[in-house]
Formats: structure tokens, C-alpha cells, sequence
């Protein structure tokens, strides 16, 4: 019979619209603006007199609290306003003071049925939710003060395995100082070091009873030195985003010693926050012999409590610039440990200073930039306020210490971690790369819509009342075959919706404009089909036959045009970026449900209706 589907095909477009409401229902239920509250480290777990303390920060601040709970995480805090987040992050961030991350955040409202369902709203694009802007400065004089000491190690054994004597002396104004008895010594150690070294400015000078030699950077090293860290900061913090999950994030180079980060609202940004900020950098030390003098050792304590102090080496061995892998697993005993791979160079340096020093002890000291916030008295807009202040304390610990077995290579094991939390995490940072110099965030904010408010209403409008404007005209034309048009319509973007929700596609303005040519796409589909069945009634044709080649004969042209659109918005996303790939989604997703609703559930709704009766006249 014509005009009829067997009864699974109309089960199967039930079956699709009703997982196309639901997966679509969470974009209904707005997120609540939030602050959201961690420990600085993973070893430090937020209570609730933790949260009792935010929430009394906020109450004396005047700011309305909707509701305050602990997560997994820390504790999260929603507001009723989103302009209260940036108070409210100030004054839960004085009350608390540093050894907590306060970050701003958007808080999901969908109801827990939807969310056990798998169901989430959809991301929105910085320019339509805004989001965190972080700016973050690399510090370059730490970084060449790191190279630096790398230097300063590997001169210093090449001088030993010379079996040239000399007597460390501390660094000063950027340049290793090495002290001999003789100049015959000393001439043989430079022409040592000018055939090791090409980056090295050497000078001569005499100090007491010794022939001092100092060791300068050239320009073109520092200025090497400089470009690489910006790279290899930008590279890491890159690989942090990605390792975090974030959605279509943007970090880019800002100046000469500056990296920009921007976040989606709908992020864990008090995770991002503490990841990107955390230098997670290693240095690898001998501990000092009893005899060794001040010059050529320091003091370190230990992240354990209840340890006395290490004196270790001021020679570092490696740092975490060597690392390309690192996987936090368990030893033995169940204790947490993180498994270390080293580059060849790395693997090379750890194997020359571990098999000429077996018995001895090796640490490894973790380096880490804590801040510090102080607030002092400023004149703003003629008024004295406090305003806060933030620097960073680095803070060497040693996180382990355990004797040389045997030699070492390019695999070796991190133990004597606080707890699988903190080995995960070194695990992350070393694995994403190692900072080639440590990063401040010297500014923190929330962003708006980059178009503005208004004018994101203003396209949401104009999508809306085109959607009116393009029913009202097709079922002007086509009466009642444009109400079912119409109704199909409405099915494309739920199922649309709900598609880039399930996906976890983000939404751009960019965007909207391809959801507005799909609406023009999909009608386009049934003006094809509903132009063939005028033809065929015109023709003569019976109004069954009519309406039964009318869908079948327009379906190879609907086939090729939307295979052809769908082939460009391939190649957008392939070849473009940011709005671009954001249009190129939209469409592309478009183009499938608009054939699904154009011709599937269309002719199962013309089927329902038309189908096995006997029709002399047809309203289109």
C-alpha cells in the first residue's frame, strides 16, 4: 500500500525524538553563577569550617549566597548575581589567604534524572557565556638563574673528570665563578672550557690568593635562553589545558615574557588555575659530603614533617626539562610513586653523576612558586581603599632522598609522596612538560561576551523571528503540507540541540549563524519535495501516487545537495579555526538532522495522515 511505514520505522522516529528531548531539556535550566573554593596543594582538603568561614566572608561582604556545598573537589559556593563573583572571589580569598585557590566558576541547575542520564547542557563559546582570562608572566631572570645552575654542574665535572683542581665559588651577577692556586690552571680549565662551550663570555680576575675565572652567557645564549622558555611555557600550558579536559580554550604568546589564557565559564577553574599556575619543576642533587664547604652546598627541608634539614650539592644534576614521561603508579608496599622516563641528554647526565657516586645519597627536590597576597592602602577614584598586592615565594623542598644503588639511566622511580592526590598531579605536570621557568599569574578576570550582550540578544532575535518569518512564508505556499514543514522544523532544532549537547560540541556566535542556514536548509528540503508533488497532481497524477513519488524522486536531489554542503563544512573544519570550525560544526550537524526531519519524519507525518484514504484534492 502506498503512503504507509512499516510500524518499527514510526517506533524508530519516536524513539529518536524522544532521546532528542531529553538530551536537548538541560539547555532549559540556566547555570548559577558560582566561586569555587580548592586547597593549594592536593594535600590540603576543604572542611566545612572551611566553607562556614567563605560563607561568613560573603554574609560580611553583603553578598547573597544561593547555596554553599562541599564537592569532591573542594567546595563550591553559588551566587544569586553574576556581578557578586568577582567580590565575592576577594572576599572569601582575604578570609581564607593563600594556602587556598578561589576561582570563579559556573555551577550546573540540571536536575539529577537528567544528569544520571548522561544528559548536559550545552558548552557556550567565551563570546556568548564569557569565561576566566588569566594572564600569565614568565619569570626569565629564574629561568636563566636555572640554566644557569645546569651550567654550572656540568663545567664543573667536566673539570673533575679532567682531574683539574679547583675551589666553587658562589654565582655572582649571573656569572659562574671558579677559583684557582695558579694561572697555569687556570689557563689549562679555559682552554678546557672554550673547546667544551661555545656560549660562555670567559674573563680573567684575581681575588686574595686566587686566579678567578667567571663564566658569562653571550647575548645570543640569554636572548636563546629567553625565546626558549616563552616556547616551551606556551607548549606546557597547552598541554595542561588539553590534559584538563577544557573545552575550545584559547593560549596564546602575549609580548616577550607573557602567555594569555582564556576559559569557557562551564570549567573546573579552580583545577585549571592551580595546574597552570604550579611550576612542577624537579631538580636532581647529590646530597653534600660532611667536609663540603657552605660555598659549594645549601640547606634543604623536607616536605615531611618532622625531618631535620639536608645539606645537598649546589650542582643539579637534571631538572624536569629532561622528563618526557611520567605515570603515577604504586610501589610494592602500596606506597604512591611516579615512574620517570628522561630524554637521552637526561638519561646521559643522570647515568654520569649516579656511576661515580654509588652509596651515596641523591634528593629530589621539588620547586614551587607559593603565593603571597598582602593588601596596602591606595587612593582609588579619590578614595583610600586596601588593595591586594600578590608576589610568590618559591618554596624547595626535598620530596625524596634515597642512596644510589646502582647507576642510573633514562627509567628510574619518584617515591615519598604525600598521597596517590600529589602523585597524580606531579604525574600530570611532568607528563604535559616540564615549565621552563616559573609563571605568575599577574591578572585574573572575568570576560563577557566579546560582541556584547545586546548584540547576542539581538541575534538570538533575529534567529528566532527568522524561524517565524520562514514557517509564516511556507505555509503561505504550501498550507497545510507548510504547518507539517513547520512542525519538522521544530523537531530539526530539538534533535539539533540535543545532538551538540550529547557531543559536547560548543555553541559560538559563529554558531548561531549555522544553525540559522540549517533552519534555511531544511525547509529547503521539503520545498523540493512538496514543489515534486504539485508536479505530479498537475500532471494528472492520482494524489497517493503523487504524494508517493513526490518523496521519492526529490530524494536523490535532497542526497546530493546536503552530501555536497556537508563536504564543505568537512573541509571548513579541517582547514579553519575558532569561529570558523564553530560554523563548520553547527552546519555540518544541521545538514544530518535536517534530512532525518525533512524527509523521515515529514513523510511519517504525511503518511499518518494521507496514507490509505482516498483523497480527490490536496491542500499545497
Amino acid at each position: 500500500m502506498l503512503n504507509k511505514y512499516p510500524l518499527w520505522k514510526y517506533l524508530l522516529i519516536l524513539v529518536v525524538l524522544g532521546i532528542g528531548f531529553i538530551y536537548s531539556a538541560p539547555n532549559l535550566y540556566p547555570d548559577d553563577p558560582a566561586i569555587q573554593l580548592t586547597g593549594a596543594s592536593t594535600a590540603l582538603k576543604i572542611e566545612q569550617a572551611d566553607l562556614g568561614r567563605a560563607e561568613q566572608a560573603l554574609k560580611t561582604a553583603g553578598i547573597a549566597l544561593k547555596a554553599a556545598n562541599l564537592t569532591d573537589k573542594g567546595a563550591l559556593l553559588r551566587l544569586t548575581r553574576q556581578e557578586d563573583q568577582l567580590p565575592a572571589q576577594e572576599a572569601v580569598r582575604r578570609a581564607l589567604g593563600d594556602d587556598y585557590v578561589v576561582a570563579l566558576n559556573l555551577a550546573p541547575t540540571t536536575p539529577d534524572w537528567l544528569r544520571k542520564l548522561g544528559a548536559s547542557p550545552m558548552k557556550l563559546g567565551l563570546d556568548l557565556s564569557g569565561g576566566v582570562h588569566f594572564l600569565l608572566e614568565v619569570d626569565m631572570d629564574k629561568a636563566l638563574v636555572a640554566r644557569l645552575n645546569v651550567y654550572e654542574g656540568e663545567v664543573k665535572s667536566l673539570l673533575r673528570k679532567e682531574r683539574v683542581r679547583y675551589r666553587s665559588l658562589p654565582v655572582q651577577d649571573g656569572a659562574i665563578q671558579l677559583g684557582f692556586t695558579d694561572e697555569a690552571t687556570l689557563s689549562e680549565s679555559e682552554a678546557l672550557i672554550r673547546k667544551t662551550y661555545t656560549e660562555f663570555d670567559l674573563q680573567r680576575s684575581e681575588r686574595n690568593d686566587l686566579q678567578v675565572l667567571r663564566l658569562s652567557l653571550t647575548q645570543a645564549k640569554l636572548a636563546e635562553i629567553r625565546e626558549y622558555s616563552i616556547k616551551q611555557n606556551l607548549t606546557t600550558v597547552r598541554n595542561r589545558v588539553n590534559e584538563l579536559g577544557v573545552a575550545e580554550p584559547l593560549v596564546q604568546r602575549q609580548g616577550a615574557n607573557r602567555i594569555v589564557v582564556e576559559l569557557p565559564g562551564v570549567q573546573d577553574t579552580a583545577e585549571a588555575k592551580r595546574i597552570l599556575g604550579k611550576t612542577a619543576n624537579l631538580e636532581f642533587r647529590l646530597a653534600a659530603d660532611a667536609s663540603a664547604s657552605r660555598a659549594s652546598s645549601e640547606s634543604f627541608g623536607f616536605r615531611q614533617e618532622g625531618r631535620p634539614p639536608v645539606d645537598l650539592e649546589r650542582g643539579v644534576i637534571i631538572t624536569g626539562d629532561q622528563v618526557t614521561d611520567a605515570q603515577a603508579s604504586f610501589d610494592e608496599n602500596g606506597r604512591p610513586q611516579v615512574n620517570i622516563r628522561l630524554d637521552g641528554h637526561g638519561g646521559e647526565l643522570m647515568n654520569r653523576a649516579t656511576r661515580s657516586n654509588v652509596g651515596r645519597s641523591m634528593a629530589v627536590v621539588f620547586i614551587e612558586q607559593k603565593p603571597v597576597t598582602r593588601y596596602v592602602k591606595q587612593m582609588v577614584d579619590g578614595v583610600e581603599k586596601e588593595v591586594p598586592v600578590s608576589a610568590f615565594k618559591e618554596e624547595k623542598q626535598i620530596i625524596s632522598l634515597a642512596t644510589i644503588q646502582s647507576p642510573l639511566g633514562n627509567s628510574f622511580r619518584i617515591t615519598g609522596l604525600d598521597g596517590p592526590g600529589e602523585s597524580s598531579e606531579l604525574a600530570l605536570l611532568l607528563r604535559a612538560g616540564g615549565l621552563a621557568a616559573p609563571m605568575y599569574f599577574a591578572e585574573e578576570r572575568t570576560i563577557g561576551p566579546s560582541l556584547g550582550a545586546d548584540n547576542i540578544a539581538k541575534g538570538i532575535d533575529a534567529s528566532i523571528w527568522g524561524m517565524v518569518f520562514v514557517s509564516l512564508l511556507i505555509i503561505g505556499i504550501y498550507r497545510f503540507f507548510g504547518i507539517l514543514a513547520t512542525v519538522a522544523l521544530a523537531f530539526n532544532m530539538v534533535l539539533l540541540l540535543a545532538l551538540m549537547s550529547a557531543l559536547g560540541a560548543t555553541l559560538t556566535l559563529p554558531g548561531i549563524a549555522g544553525i540559522v542556514l540549517t533552519m534555511g536548509m531544511a525547509v529547503d528540503a521539503n520545498v523540493l519535495i512538496y514543489s515534486r508533488i504539485r508536479e505530479e497532481i498537475a500532471n494528472g497524477m492520482s494524489v497517493q501516487r503523487a504524494i508517493h513519488e513526490g518523496f521519492d524522486r526529490a530524494y536523490t536531489a535532497i542526497l546530493d545537495s546536503n552530501l555536497t554542503t556537508l563536504l564543505v563544512g568537512g573541509i571548513l573544519f579541517a582547514m579553519g579555526s575558532g569561529p570558523i570550525k564553530g560554523f563548520a560544526v553547527t552546519m555540518s550537524l544541521g545538514i544530518v538532522t535536517s534530512m532525518f526531519t525533512a524527509i523521515m519524519v515529514t513523510r511519517a507525518m504525511v503518511n499518518l495522515i494521507f496514507g490509505g484514504r482516498d483523497f480527490k484534492k490536496l491542500w499545497i
